[in-house]
């Protein structure tokens, strides 16, 4: 019931036309130097802070909030230092790594006051990145002794949502990119993820994978190592507090992999069966990584993709693919392995010309960010929820709904009667667009005072 009354409020109150709350770009650092070309088992670990792997560069950050103005950053992290292989995926953390990821974190969201997704970057994988994305054992795997287990997963989870329960700015990005493995065991992991981090209080967006590295083009694809389809099994995924978006990677290179300097795939057709299955099963979705190579040819593919998101109601955000301080001249993605540099600013190309952030993000991709980005309130399929600033008023506000269900019971009695006005009117005259307008903003009005009155209510508990 309470699950159900929230997204009728948050519906209801919103505004129903398309809308991109959150975008920005995706930091990629914290899961370097583990890669070993003998695939040594622990090389890497855990590293050298600033050495080894960095999470963000501050400057960086600056430069996008102050002059660009995004509102989202992508920070990703390796299971296997802040879960040591010692003792195990789960909720015993390496402190010295966690205060590293918190303090990127809230230099995001404290000291610039944007929101971040927090990444591990382990493709379902746990306990041997050497050779990424393809080492490692497939979490959940019942045939390998070896694998950590689904409830393991869950309980890391538990622990790190916890950790950030007050901070409203946090997402929660339960997987990079699962991929060769059964279908139903990326829902099964998402699932004991979600219920870990509910269990807590927490109650900010969480954004969660499907098979076959997350892509759009192939969500409702069966094929070895991608079976079911997403499609058939991820609408079963359920959030107590209906605050959840499918995380989506769509690459628009020849074969979707996003290692070539050749645009050849338009996002606007290959994301039609996934946007019809969001649609279908009332889902939204994020794109949190796509990239483009250096050079016009792509231009018209970045404005596609990102047109097409806009225009699109299933798709509240998107974190383009990547920035991050150890890149150099190497280039995150879209480049047939050429130095052209990344979307770091001040990135320049091995030859010393203008890199991927002043080729393609500045040129491309800035001019198609939203001016009215959301910058308050916890984050939400509904672009920022209403809370008081930390994450504390937040929590306690539906804590008192579920103490005091008397009081959702009312709230959802007075959603279900404007519904009820609302169909009246369009039944009765479908084209009359300025009456069902008042119906709606009237209905709006209503719900909204109601959502006051019962938070004042539950605010002496």
């Amino acid at each position: 019931m309470l699950g159900k009354t929230l997204t009728a409020v948050a519906l209801l109150a919103g505004n129903a036309a398309a809308k991109i709350f959150y975008a920005g770009v995706a930091e990629s650092g914290g899961e370097f130097g583990v890669y070993s070309p003998t695939a040594e088992v622990g090389f890497g670990l855990p590293g050298t802070f600033g050495v080894d792997y960095k999470f963000i560069d501050e400057a960086g950050i600056d430069v996008y909030v102050d002059q660009n103005k995004v509102n989202l950053f992508r920070v990703a992290f390796l299971l296997e230092r802040l879960c040591p292989v010692e003792t195990g995926l789960g909720a015993t953390f390496s402190e010295t790594h966690f205060s590293e990821i918190e303090d990127a974190v809230n230099y995001i969201t404290v000291t610039k006051g944007a929101y971040c997704i927090l990444d591990p970057h382990n493709f379902m994988r746990y306990n041997d990145p050497s050779q990424q994305p393809m080492t490692g054992s497939i979490i959940g795997d019942t045939s390998d002794p070896t694998a950590a287990t689904t409830e393991q997963f869950g309980e890391f989870w538990g622990e790190l949502a916890s950790r950030f329960v007050d901070n409203e700015k946090v997402i929660f990005g339960l997987m990079n990119e699962p991929h060769d493995m059964d279908t139903n065991l990326v829902l099964a992991n998402d699932q004991a993820a979600v219920d870990a981090i509910r269990a807590t209080g927490a109650l900010q967006l969480i954004i969660a994978p499907g098979n076959g590295w997350t892509g759009g083009h192939s969500w409702t694809e069966d094929y070895t190592g991608n079976s079911p389809a997403s499609s058939e099994v991820m609408h079963q995924l359920s959030d107590p507090a209906s605050n959840l978006a499918f995380d989506i990677h769509e690459y628009i290179d020849t074969d979707f992999s996003g290692t070539h300097a050749a645009c050849e795939n338009l996002a606007s057709d290959a994301l039609a069966p996934l946007t019809a299955w969001l649609k279908e099963h009332s889902f939204k979705a994020m794109i949190t990584e796509f990239g483009a190579s250096n050079g016009t040819q792509c231009a018209s593919y970045v404005a596609d993709i990102l047109n097409y998101m806009a225009d699109n109601e299933e798709y509240i955000g998107w974190t383009a693919w990547a920035a991050g301080p150890f890149w150099g001249a190497n280039s995150p993605c879209c480049t047939d392995q050429q130095q052209w540099g990344s979307l770091e600013p001040g990135s320049v190309a091995a030859d010393g010309s203008p890199g991927l952030y002043e080729t393609v993000w500045l040129e491309e991709m800035q001019p198609l960010v939203p001016a009215d980005l959301v910058w308050s309130g916890i984050s939400s399929v509904n672009g920022g929820g209403k809370g008081n600033g930390t994450g504390n008023g937040t929590n306690k506000y539906y804590t008192g709904f579920a103490m005091k269900k008397q009081h959702v019971d009312h709230l959802f009695d007075v959603i279900y009667n404007s519904r009820s006005r609302i169909y009246a009117v369009t039944k009765e005259s479908k084209d009359d667009a300025k009456r069902l307008a008042s119906a709606v903003n009237s209905t709006r009005e209503q719900t909204m005072t109601a959502v006051q009155e019962s938070a004042k209510k539950t605010s002496n508990l």
